[in-house]
């Protein structure tokens, strides 16, 4: 198949067997198609210690196709009366009769990417879209209510059953965020009532922690506060246990903020507190990332990407249609 060709039609997921001592236990092999050049921005993520440093990179070398905006069949309606701001939800043509649904609610990114992506999940689902603004913290903040994300999920599903026209049965809840959206999700299962149900999470280059002090890097004796990152570690943990029930996904970019840790470093500490190695790769990924390492043990896996760019950034979000199947194939 050629290089112009892209995925869609389908995902190889190919389990390659590396040493046993390093505990790699699979390569994802990725078949590409074609998909159009719509140029996409994205608001960088921040956190509130400082604000991130402009990257100096300009890339010129690698393939950054885009989703093409455009119009879904489905069942497409909002709700007004949870959050801040507008909440859009979308149930494909295919999933409109089905009694049971794996419910995706996706945070930070334009509703179309996640429409795409519904519509190229492995089995039947509903989609929503939540955007709250920039930064970690306004995704954070508005469930700082532990009542609100009950609240979010009785309303989609109330949307679903009225606009569909019958009754539904919700079988797996998936959160995924992109970029800043990671907050959400953070402070959502710190719940634990909502970390027992959910029951898959992918982060899309989106993960992040402050340095201790502040603004000290790794390299200049600083440290993380591992504070931000221990319920992912701990989602991890139960993740990577061979009869779990959960998946997690993290795919990042290598984009070093300056001012916070950086989604490789904040993996890397998650890995090492799991006694996790990762396997170097060199393989295409979806709409044009170049894969460079994998991590994985059971149902929790890292997949690392090339790019200190904008551009790297938001490939990540675009290829939300791939990462939302390999998660549920962990």
């Amino acid at each position: 198949m050629g290089r112009d060709h892209f995925l869609t039609h389908r995902i190889h997921f190919t389990e390659i067997l590396y040493d046993a001592m390093l505990k790699c236990f699979s390569l994802f092999l990725f078949v590409l198609m074609p998909t159009s050049s719509l140029v996409f921005s994205q608001g960088e993520d921040s956190l509130k210690v400082s604000a991130q440093n402009p990257s100096p990179m300009v890339d010129y070398t690698r393939i950054h196709r885009r989703i093409t905006q455009t119009s879904f069949k489905g069942i497409d309606f909002f709700i007004n009366t949870v959050l801040p701001k507008p909440i859009e939800v979308f149930v494909p043509s295919r999933s409109i009769k089905a009694r049971s649904i794996d419910l995706l609610i996706h945070f930070h990114g334009a509703s179309f990417v996640v429409k795409y992506a519904a519509e190229r999940y492995r089995g039947r689902l509903a989609a929503t879209s939540i955007n709250l603004g920039v930064g970690s913290k306004a995704y954070g903040d508005a469930f700082k209510d532990s009542a609100k994300f009950s609240m979010l999920l009785d309303s989609i599903i109330a949307g679903v059953v009225r606009n569909v026209g019958h009754r539904i049965t919700v079988r797996k809840i998936i959160l995924s965020s992109f970029s800043a959206g990671y907050g959400a999700i953070r402070q959502i299962i710190s719940n634990p009532l909502w970390y027992k149900k959910v029951d898959a999470i992918l982060l899309l280059d989106g993960i992040h922690a402050s340095y201790i002090p502040e603004g000290k890097v790794l390299s200049q004796g600083g440290k993380i506060d591992s504070a931000a990152l221990d319920v992912f570690k701990e989602y991890a943990r139960d993740a990577s246990h061979h009869d779990s029930n959960k998946k997690f996904l993290i795919t990042h970019s290598e984009i070093f903020p300056g001012t916070f840790a950086s989604t490789t470093e904040a993996t890397d500490y998650i890995l090492q507190k799991l006694g996790m190695r990762r396997c170097p790769i060199l393989e295409w990924g979806p709409l044009g990332m170049q894969g460079l390492s994998i991590a994985r043990s059971n149902h929790f896996g890292v997949l690392g990407f090339a790019g200190n760019t904008g551009p790297d950034h938001i490939d990540h979000l675009h290829a939300l249609f791939h990462f939302l199947n390999v998660l549920m194939t962990l």
